[in-house]
């Protein structure tokens, strides 16, 4: 009988209720501290509802208004633990039994149960060294059936299954990597750019990329862990060879012959899964190259991005709106009629160009040329754009030192002054996106309107360590 069929038909009720996350919370504080028990018998009834009573402290529910349970209750501070324990049970997440020993009823974890509070306990945490144990766990499966006399084949099933999970972690990075590049075209403002870069620094994917990055885990444990299959693979063939010419030697049917015929076929099985871990290297590696380009990409697309919405302006399109206000207007002939009347020509239209740039509002403006449109019978796209090379190396770690404080990078007012600022912060920006062997952290602030017409916000880039 499998697990499933265990579970009782009101088991999924807790994911149609309005209080889900707090029910998810509960779970989790009960399941951990069923752990930590001093009691190896299990909690009671009681300390359930004081786990649950203490962890209502986090809980963000408005008790100024009445709260009406699912079916109907009102809920209270008071009786809200004990109705949550109750559904609980009621539901199947829980199971109590009467103890003899306590002379009371102790509540525990079904097996059904138990799967459901690990997801719930990982979705409520982050763990960012999973990536760098998956490897190392990987080199020492290895490392111990090369030094393991009996060479248990068990050991080469567990390596394999790791690195069947290390590779599916790679497969879930790329596709993180891929929302944000959805995510990125949808703004249509600087701040909207700054924000998703942000957010891409700091989720939990990036520091997992973070790691698998660093010189003392993926590139070193990964020649380890090839190094390792090879001698792995040459002595299992030198053990195969002896089994096979010992075979000869011995009366078939005997059991030392059949005991032999098993050791030659646990070799074989040997090989086969070192094989399979070999493939499976093969493919980490090949995702893990595919990430780094993925990386690199979605810089270069966010910086082009950037310039483009510089020179275009982030603010909203003033014809767009007309239209709104003209088609909800009742009085949309006269203003149409006193528009016409109005309207005049400042001076001549601007191609925005790849080379074009933000430049001031205040500057000179140039008098009025009339000149024929020309029909553009290609549209240029977002990667046509390309990030060249305006200033050297040595320019702009100059910029950057020169608003560095304890390693820390600041923009504040006094940051941008000329086009030449706004490029070089723009390009400390840019580098930031692009670390690969650091972890980095970043804010960001207010926006600033400088007296030459730039538009900017403040931010902070921080490297983790660095205090």
């Amino acid at each position: 009988m499998n697990i499933k069929s265990n579970m009782p038909k009101d088991f999924y009720k807790l994911f149609s209720s309005k209080y889900l996350d707090y029910y998810q919370l509960a779970v989790v504080a009960l399941y951990e501290e069923s752990s930590q028990s001093y009691s190896v018998l299990g909690l009671t009834e009681e300390e359930c509802q004081e786990v649950i009573r203490e962890k209502m402290t986090t809980f963000t529910l408005d008790w100024s208004q009445e709260q009406m349970e699912d079916e109907g209750e009102l809920l209270t501070r008071a009786n809200m633990p004990s109705m949550m324990l109750r559904r609980l049970e009621g539901w199947g997440w829980l199971r109590k039994d009467y103890d003899e020993t306590l002379n009371q009823y102790v509540v525990s974890f079904p097996n059904y149960s138990q799967m459901f509070a690990e997801v719930f306990q990982r979705l409520q945490r982050e763990d960012d060294g999973m990536e760098r144990s998956s490897i190392l766990a990987v080199y020492s499966h290895l490392f111990t059936y090369y030094s393991d006399s009996e060479k248990n084949n068990e050991i080469l099933k567990s390596a394999l299954c790791t690195s069947k999970a290390l590779q599916q972690m790679l497969a879930n990075m790329q596709e993180g990597i891929r929302g944000y590049f959805e995510e990125l075209s949808r703004r249509k403002t600087f701040i909207g750019i700054q924000e998703v870069l942000v957010d891409e620094i700091n989720n939990s994917d990036s520091r997992k990329y973070a790691i698998l990055t660093t010189t003392d885990s993926f590139y070193r444990y990964k020649e380890e862990v090839k190094e390792l299959i090879d001698k792995n693979l040459s002595e299992n063939e030198m053990h195969k060879q002896a089994f096979i010419a010992k075979s000869a030697t011995l009366e078939e049917g005997s059991v030392a012959w059949r005991r032999n015929q098993k050791a030659i076929e646990i070799c074989q099985e040997a090989m086969e899964l070192l094989f399979q871990i070999n493939r499976e290297f093969d493919g980490i590696e090949r995702r893990y190259q595919k990430l780094i380009d993925q990386k690199r990409v979605f810089a270069k697309r966010a910086a082009a991005r950037i310039r483009y919405i510089l020179a275009e302006g982030d603010e909203e399109d003033r014809t767009k709106a007309l239209v709104r206000l003209l088609d909800n207007s009742k009085n949309r002939a006269e203003i149409l009629e006193s528009l016409g009347q109005n309207l005049g020509l400042t001076q001549r239209f601007h191609v925005i160009k790849e080379k074009s740039f933000a430049r001031p509002r205040n500057a000179v403006k140039r008098e009025f040329e009339p000149q024929a449109v020309e029909i553009q019978k290609e549209e240029q796209e977002f990667d046509d754009f390309v990030v060249k090379p305006l200033y050297t190396q040595a320019e702009i770690e100059s910029f950057r030192k020169k608003n560095e404080q304890d390693g820390v990078f600041w923009v504040t007012q006094d940051t941008v002054h000329t086009v030449q600022d706004l490029e070089k912060l723009l390009f400390v920006w840019q580098e930031a996106t692009e670390i690969s062997d650091l972890d980095v952290a970043a804010e960001t602030g207010e926006t600033f309107v400088t007296k030459e017409g730039f538009r900017y916000s403040a931010f902070s880039i921080r490297r983790n360590g660095d205090g």
